[in-house]
């Protein structure tokens, strides 16, 4: 809680303008470039054109892949008309009409198993769709990672009260952001889990951490799920700065 994981490597949000035109489908991947990159015209690169790029580093920063230029980097232009970017939009093409056309290539053939939804029959979109969509306020239905959540420890889950309320951290190819699991939609996610123990259990398995054989955390894969997400405004006076994201009619079965 005193270090969340961020949504993105930019010190700043980029705005909803900028959102919108990237690409709903594929893997967006940051790239970092420097002051002394200089020599290849970084700052002349030209807008919606094919560019190929050569000797790049990957590096995580954060739990978030990025790029980055080395000395040895280098890139050009490509023509509409290449094999490379014609192969490229074909894959695109092909793949955006079928039913598993938003679903992360990493998940198939399908998402685990570990959680359902009230809606099966509805398409999936992608965080970018969510985040891009022209109303405030909608209802999705995506296939996520759960990479972070607070507070941390299960006997935290809920108030005092009893009410559930959690902030979910969730990443797809696309895009990354927090969800809030609050109320009867918290009853409704942990139905199968009513204890402390259950919890933690749950946590761990959405979270895909695994123990060594001292009971220390190893490693961490977080699974594919399904979930259903509802974007809504916090201040009528300012809806689009004010959206915030919640899950809800998903449950966890496992």
């Amino acid at each position: 809680m005193q270090n969340p994981l961020p949504l993105m490597l930019e010190p700043a949000p980029l705005s909803r303008d900028i959102l919108c035109t990237f690409p709903a489908v594929g893997t967006v991947l940051t790239m970092v470039i420097d002051q002394g990159q200089e020599k290849l015209g970084i700052k002349f690169i030209q807008c919606y054109r094919w560019m190929k790029f050569i000797n790049i580093r990957f590096e995580v920063h954060a739990a978030l892949w990025h790029a980055v230029l080395t000395p040895s980097s280098k890139l050009c232009y490509l023509p509409d008309d290449d094999y490379s970017v014609m192969h490229r939009q074909r894959i695109h093409e092909e793949r955006i009409p079928t039913q598993y056309g938003r679903l992360p290539f990493t998940c198939f053939p399908w998402p685990s198993r570990i959680t359902e939804t009230s809606h099966p029959d509805v398409n999936s979109v992608t965080l970018m769709d969510v985040l891009t969509y022209p109303e405030v306020t909608y209802k999705f239905k995506c296939v996520v990672r759960v990479v972070a959540l607070a507070p941390w420890r299960p006997e935290d889950f809920r108030s005092p009260s009893g009410v559930y309320r959690m902030q979910l951290t969730l990443e797809d190819p696309t895009a990354r952001i927090h969800a809030f699991l609050f109320d009867t939609d918290g009853d409704k996610f942990f139905e199968n889990c009513e204890s402390v123990d259950a919890l933690a259990k749950m946590r761990d398995v959405l979270l895909g951490v695994n123990r060594d054989p001292t009971g220390e955390y190893a490693t961490r894969n977080p699974p594919w799920i399904q979930c259903c997400l509802k974007s809504y405004y916090l201040d009528s006076n300012d809806v689009w700065g004010s959206r915030t994201y919640g899950m809800f009619d998903t449950t966890c079965v496992c």
